[in-house]
């Protein structure tokens, strides 16, 4: 028989009512309350970064290639054939074998060793880009028109899609849709069905070009909103002076976003000619990557307050339980059982009030986040958050691993208040009695 288990099990299950009940309640309470927030923060950074990312990778591909890197859309690209040999290769591409430095637990051991990526290439898509200003009856804005081919993949666009249809590209009695974001729709008080005029700038020349709006989108990246504009390539091609085979270039969608870096490189290495270059979307966009790095030290931060929350109440309990149970404690040591054991048992029913904390804390923290999840009542300012609701996207592993991290780290700090049972002395605490 476990002797220090079934002790501690004896003391946890008992319902005397002492003043240790209520400091353990406070324990109990607190490691719910530092794991549910433990919960809650993981899940809503986890899902700030998920929509966000897809909503950009929603718009622009994960991986572009082109002649020219610009961070400015308004300069005229120079135009690359759709029919360059590589592209049959490139959509064909799957898992592709990469080098990473080797290494023995955490430590780089100076060889390389050899990896393959999660997934390959799932898609290719041709655009092309050109500058203009809208007027309509009420106002003119500034627009960049992004022509997108008729491979082009809506459903990445679709979620965001408020009203309408994608403009389109197969009858060209359709040609002269556009998709307007929401914001670039309210200043130019036009909807679904409106038509307006779009000026050029044609071989030195004004232009002009008829578009009626065929649908309108809302990614909530008010600052790219407001720029872009989607419709055939063709009127793009036409503006530019470009033959029907002719683009800007083109986006690559991966299958697994974790591959970004190594696509990337192997696509700039292995697959491209050298009059082209290949961009991934975090060095188009790194402002908005930046900052959702840092929600990462957010989350450490949080876990850290949480945890040191948890392990502080728990110190206090352990204490408090040592002190009345002394008597207890000089009694064993003075049938000759060791120290070690006893701190066992205290250690036992720490255990015991953590696997309740924990449970109450993954009912509170899952439960509120599934509640988030369907209702999304904690409403934001989507001009600075991207987004109009807090996203939450619950991990089995990650919650898996806050509750065993959270075991583990806990019970181990616990290990040097539990030597406060050293210091009782049995015959002093036995005459205390």
């Amino acid at each position: 028989m476990n002797l220090p288990f079934f002790i501690a099990a004896r003391i946890a299950f008992s319902k005397k009512n002492s003043f240790s009940s209520i400091i353990i309640r406070i324990a109990i309470a607190a490691v719910a309350l530092s794991v549910a927030v433990m919960i809650i923060a993981s899940a809503m950074i986890s899902g700030f970064k998920t929509e966000i990312s897809k909503k950009i990778f929603g718009f622009w591909g994960h991986i572009h290639i082109s002649s020219v890197i610009t961070d400015s859309p308004t300069a005229d690209a120079t135009p690359i054939p759709d029919t360059l040999p590589f592209l049959d290769a490139l959509r064909a591409t799957r898992q592709v074998q990469f080098t990473i430095p080797g290494e023995i637990v955490g430590v780089e051991t100076g060889s390389e060793q050899e990896a393959f990526t999660i997934g390959g290439i799932r898609h290719v898509q041709e655009f092309a880009l050109k500058p203009g200003i809208i007027r309509s009856k009420t106002a003119m804005e500034g627009i960049v028109l992004k022509g997108v081919g008729t491979n082009y993949d809506w459903e990445n666009l679709a979620p965001y899609l408020l009203e309408g249809s994608a403009p389109g590209t197969q009858d060209t009695s359709n040609a002269a849709g556009i998709l307007l974001s929401r914001q670039t729709a309210d200043r130019l008080q036009v909807g679904v069905g409106d038509k307006f005029i779009v000026y050029f700038v044609k071989d030195g020349a004004q232009a002009r070009r008829l578009f009626q709006v065929s649908g309108i989108y809302k990614t909530g990246l008010e600052e790219y909103d407001r720029k872009f504009a989607l419709c055939d390539i063709r009127q793009v091609q036409e503006l530019l002076n470009w033959d029907s085979n002719q683009v800007a270039g083109y986006e690559v969608w991966l299958d697994d976003i974790r591959d970004l870096e190594v696509f990337n490189q192997y696509i700039y290495d292995e697959v491209i000619p050298p009059d082209l270059v290949s961009a991934s979307i975090r060095e188009k966009f790194p402002a908005i990557f930046e900052w959702l790095q840092l929600q990462d030290m957010n989350e450490v931060v949080i876990l850290g307050l949480m945890l040191a929350v948890a392990i502080i109440n728990m110190i206090t309990a352990l204490l408090v339980l040592v002190l009345e149970h002394s008597t207890m404690i000089g009694i064993l040591k003075s049938l000759g059982e060791r120290n070690v054991r006893i701190r066992r048992i205290f250690l036992y029913y720490a255990g015991v009030i953590m696997a309740r904390g924990l449970f109450w804390g993954n009912v509170f923290g899952i439960g509120l986040s599934w509640l988030q999840y369907q209702f999304k009542f904690i409403r934001l300012n989507e001009a600075d958050y991207y987004i109009s609701y807090a996203p939450v996207r619950l991990e089995l592993w990650t919650i898996l691993g806050i509750n065993i991290g959270a075991l583990v780290i806990v019970l181990l700090f616990l290990l040097i208040p539990s030597l406060a049972v050293s210091k009782v002395s049995p015959l002093r605490a036995i005459q205390f009695r």
